[in-house]
């Protein structure tokens, strides 16, 4: 196979132009090419009167070889794709694997399994996606929190509320197995060449209905509010595990168990603290949302050509001489700021965007970096605390109701209470307290913030705007905890695999379904 990168199209470009100059690369006709594959889509905007389409695609064609040495284009080089294989399935053991969460990790790990002939009891304390989206709505619109069952917890993750990113810098051949999976499930074509790939909360709530039909359909009993409240052990194995469900208490005979619980599940990291599992801190990252009109931002990265083009995001960075560093995260074009409490008393923010990114407003997560140094307790657990604290502060200070703290970026930066918004209109829901945000996150925190705010509106124009909108707080960027495993996946604990971004070992859709995917692999490979 031959792939021909750095193909520039202008805007308005077709299939057809990008076959011209494909052939053009390769001194052939475009007659004689085959099907064209694009395997990468980005945008250059560079150059803000000529915005153009940069495209990376694969052909074959006769002599591939002699080809690719006399192309008089540059970028030209024959590939040869791996595709993805599950291992040989050697497991002898007559009980099914329990998978616990059925966020990316746990519904990976279960969807390979099964289709090598593992299926699995599936546990998810929270509820099918209708129901829970159901429960979140309720939430958004009246302030009434169900703990079991919201914007973290239930079928697909937290992930499932969000923009859908599907970004990753993990370089692993599972990850064309995830796409095509999600594709197979629904997810639009473009999540598998585009720079950004992103589902949109919308399709990725039916693709996880795909997907759970897929697992009935292979023999996988999945229960709803069914939630993990014990390890079963003896001889440093596990041999069964206790769960919860509406019926009550019960147990379950297992000698494998896949524990993907997600990053907020803290009463499972506390029942495995008191287990004996070993766990170690880690460091995480804590902040505000920062919202700006999409249009001004979409001008600012694109120029005169940003109505032609999709809504644009950003990712910016900066060190301070301090040592503390400040970054955008989950990016959400086109969204809205949501509640994504879990707990009654504290308020915390995500950002989420529908597939057609077609809102007013953009809004990113804005955080620093935070790690053991900040919560130097020898508990395990100090994370947990330190998330918990600014949570209840946040909800303090928005005056209850799950109402969040909310300032202009103009006043904060000039240390004055806002007292109600500008030209960007808040998007979060159930509403903001106009208010000083100090007093709900660190001080080194929001130092750190007024700082690099000014110097990320550098790199990019008016993302100090004083109208823009800072609400808090996010707390739940990654786990406050690494459950700790072995090259084999396991825990010290033998059969317990931890898995996903809530044991620590992954940040974000694509990589904790890798991650679920190789967990699978060690399970179906063992003996």
């Amino acid at each position: 196979m031959i792939r021909i990168g750095n193909l520039s199209l202008p805007l308005d470009g077709d299939i057809h132009l990008l076959r011209r100059r494909a052939a053009r690369a390769l001194g052939v006709r475009p007659g004689v090419l085959g099907e064209l594959e694009i395997v990468r889509q980005s945008i250059d905007a560079r150059n803000k009167g000529d915005v153009r389409y940069i495209y990376t695609v694969e052909t074959t064609l006769p002599n591939e070889a002699t080809v690719v040495r006399s192309a008089p284009g540059r970028g030209v080089t024959l590939v040869e794709r791996e595709p993805y294989t599950f291992p040989a399935v050697t497991r002898k053991s007559p009980l099914p694997p329990v998978v616990v969460g059925m966020g990316p990790a746990g519904l990976f790990a279960a969807l390979f399994l099964a289709r090598n002939g593992l299926p699995c009891v599936i546990l998810e304390r929270g509820q099918d996606i209708d129901k829970r989206t159901a429960d979140v709505e309720n939430f958004w619109n009246t302030g009434m929190l169900d703990e079991g069952s919201n914007v973290q917890f239930g079928e697909g993750g937290a992930g499932t509320f969000s923009d859908g990113k599907l970004t990753t810098g993990t370089h692993d051949r599972r990850i064309s197995a995830v796409l095509d999976a999600l594709v197979e499930a629904g997810a639009p074509a473009d999540v598998k060449y585009s720079h950004r790939p992103h589902i949109g909360t919308d399709v990725l709530r039916e693709v996880v209905k795909t997907i759970r039909k897929e697992l009935i359909s292979l023999g996988c009993d999945i229960r709803f509010g069914h939630k993990l409240t014990d390890l079963t052990v003896s001889g440093g194995g596990i041999t069964g595990v206790e769960a919860e469900g509406p019926e009550g208490r019960y147990a379950l005979a297992a000698d494998t168990v896949i524990l993907a619980p997600g990053h907020s599940a803290r009463d499972t990291f506390a029942m495995l603290r008191a287990a004996g599992v070993p766990m170690e801190k880690k460091k995480f990252a804590v902040g505000v949302r920062i919202e700006h009109r999409q249009r001004d931002i979409s001008l600012s990265q694109y120029g005169p050509a940003w109505e032609k083009l999709p809504p644009s995001d950003y990712k910016l960075a900066c060190h301070l001489p301090d040592g503390r560093s400040a970054f955008t995260f989950c990016v959400c074009p086109g969204g809205q700021v949501v509640a994504a409490a879990s707990e009654q008393g504290g308020v915390v923010t995500n950002g989420m965007s529908y597939r057609s990114r077609d809102g007013e407003n953009i809004n990113g997560g804005l955080l620093v970096g935070v790690g053991p140094e900040d919560f130097p307790e020898e508990d395990v657990l100090a994370g947990v605390r330190f998330q918990e604290r600014w949570e209840r502060a946040a909800y303090q200070l928005g005056g209850g109701s799950f109402r969040a703290p909310a300032q202009r970026v103009g006043d904060f930066l000039q240390s004055r209470p806002s007292e109600g918004p500008g030209a960007v209109a808040p998007t979060y829901r159930p509403g903001v307290a106009w208010t000083e945000l100090r007093p709900c996150l660190p001080g080194y925190v929001t130092d750190t913030l007024a700082q690099a705010i000014p110097l990320m509106d550098r790199k990019l124009h008016g993302f100090a705007a004083p109208d823009a909108v800072l609400t808090g707080v996010e707390t739940r960027s990654s786990s406050p905890v690494r459950i700790l495993r072995g090259e084999d996946y396991q825990s010290s604990l033998r059969g317990l695999y931890p898995c996903g971004e809530g044991a620590g070992y992954a940040g974000g859709i694509a990589s904790a379904a890798v991650d679920g995917i190789r967990v699978a692999e060690s399970v179906a490979s063992s003996t």
